[in-house]
């Protein structure tokens, strides 16, 4: 919008003026909004619009801040959990998969045919042609759709243990037409496709699991002779001591603290946390049989590594 009155903003975003005014406060005192105490209209720079708005995605700052309200919906939650050690389940973080969905908008399907399939050669032609492909984690299932739209020939199946997710999963791939994906609520531990699948995928979602070496073990196991598992997580070190100069450090072991370790936990699972670390990674990696692992760093993404894993099941 042009300079505008905090009436004429409500109006616009269908909303109370009252809190659009003290809101705006806010956002004036904090520097992000301008405001002419003349005319008492406020503006918005195209310079912060660009990071603080849906429509500036994949660069918008403003669906990161969303994981304060998140995880501090849970606070009482993880406070107990400091005592009793038993960790706090998926149910109890309101909009967490509505807000990953949205995080995983910029950081995973933004740069899929950009960046991240091109990680593994040849990968753009067999989705051409035609391949089955397997997403553990995947959560509301928009990765495994946009994939589903660009490649029809190709087959895609995602599972995740949150029925609610894939109940959204599912209703997208309706609500779009698509016939070559389905989804399935299922723990990733105990998936059974042994020497089937040509792509598995992973997006920020193996050191959440309550047992994650299981389920890099059943990813291994699923894989065709050629197959690749292509996994994303948190890009840090293992030993705490070389993560203290770590520009995310504080944010990575906090948000860990409050949502990936406890989650992990409430399964009854090792709380590996989301600075388990690249050491620890390849570790387990080939703890599950993979025979050659690449690792990756993309330049649209900086909180996270990219595992290209081989090693799929001899004929």
């Amino acid at each position: 919008m042009p300079p505008s009155t905090s009436d004429a903003i409500a109006r616009e975003a269908q909303l109370n003026e009252r809190y659009v005014r003290e809101w705006l406060g806010a956002m004036v005192a904090g520097g992000i909004v301008e405001f002419d105490p003349v005319w008492k209209r406020y503006r918005l720079p195209a310079e912060h619009a660009s990071w603080l708005t849906r429509e500036a995605s994949p660069n918008n700052l403003a669906v990161t801040a969303q994981w304060f309200a998140v995880l501090g919906g849970a606070e009482n939650d993880l406070v107990d959990a400091f005592s009793h050690g038993r960790g706090v389940p998926y149910h109890a973080y309101n909009r967490f998969h509505e807000v990953m969905a949205e995080e995983s908008d910029q950081t995973v399907v933004a740069a899929l045919e950009r960046e991240i399939l091109g990680l593994v050669p040849g990968l753009t032609g067999r989705l051409e042609r035609g391949i089955t492909v397997l997403e553990v984690g995947c959560g509301r299932g928009h990765a495994l759709a946009e994939l589903a739209r660009r490649f029809p020939r190709s087959r895609f199946h995602g599972v995740d243990m949150s029925e609610a997710a894939i109940g959204h999963a599912r209703e997208t791939v309706r609500a779009s037409g698509l016939d070559n994906v389905v989804f399935e609520a299922r723990d990733a531990a105990s998936i059974d496709m042994a020497g089937t699948v040509d792509l598995v995928l992973a997006f920020d979602a193996i050191h959440d699991q309550a047992q994650p070496a299981e389920v890099l073990r059943r990813v291994r196991r699923s894989l065709a002779p050629d197959g690749v598992f292509l996994m994303q997580d948190i890009k840090a070190a293992t030993a705490l001591e070389d993560n203290r100069s770590h520009p995310l450090g504080p944010f990575l072991y906090t948000i860990s603290c409050m949502h990936c370790m406890s989650v992990s936990l409430a399964s009854g699972g090792p709380g590996l946390g989301a600075a388990w670390g690249r050491e620890l990674a390849l570790e387990m990696l080939d703890g599950a049989g993979f025979t050659r692992v690449e690792v990756h760093e993309l330049p649209h993404d900086m909180i996270n590594y990219y595992y290209v894993a081989e090693g799929g099941e001899s004929r």
